[in-house]
């Protein structure tokens, strides 16, 4: 706060400060955690995006088969994926516990297991693209089991990151809610 005599009171020299409060550090955690989770929120919903455009191109019949392959299996529950980050985005502007473990639980059911049947789905193709060099479903000229393992290896880290800051920041806000209660 800047006063009238310039930037500081008279008589001080600004050492004064220890006496000042200061924001607790679960608050601080519970900010910077926040911010963590809704960057990988937005990252997972562009996934969520070219997962769901790939499959309504292919359903709907926009584009031939021979620019954008058919989807696979896992392709279809993993649409579902789209609820973790709605509970996510829900919880984060009233820190509610609720929709945090909802959105930690549902990501393990509908982010992480169709992925891990889609890496065991797509592996005797990848299996066959890679010891006889022949591929049989392509997206835009490259290989469907390719680009579509790829997307899974960023998809499951930014599953897991999301995940694990979330664990985090329900830590911060029980470290706050006890702190509340202890009073």
């Amino acid at each position: 706060m800047a006063s009238r005599a310039g930037p500081r009171a008279a008589g001080t020299d600004g050492s004064d400060f220890a006496h000042r409060e200061k924001v607790a550090s679960h608050y601080q955690m519970s900010v910077a955690l926040k911010s963590e989770v809704r960057k990988l929120n937005i990252v997972h919903v562009v996934i969520w995006l070219l997962v769901a455009a790939q499959v309504a191109v292919s359903q709907l019949g926009l584009v031939s088969h021979d620019t954008v392959a058919a989807p696979y299996q896992w392709e279809y529950p993993y649409l579902l994926s789209i609820v973790p980050s709605l509970f996510s985005f829900l919880a984060l502007p009233r820190n509610n516990i609720s929709y945090l473990v909802l959105g930690m639980i549902s990501g393990g059911l509908f982010c992480i297991a169709p992925l891990i049947y889609g890496g065991m789905e797509m592996f005797p193709v990848a299996q066959q693209l890679y010891r006889h060099g022949k591929a049989y479903r392509f997206i835009f000229g490259f290989s469907a089991v390719s680009v579509m393992y790829l997307l899974m290896i960023i998809a499951v880290q930014v599953h897991a990151w999301q995940i694990y800051y979330s664990k985090k920041l329900l830590d911060a806000w029980f470290t706050s809610t006890q702190e509340k209660k202890k009073k």
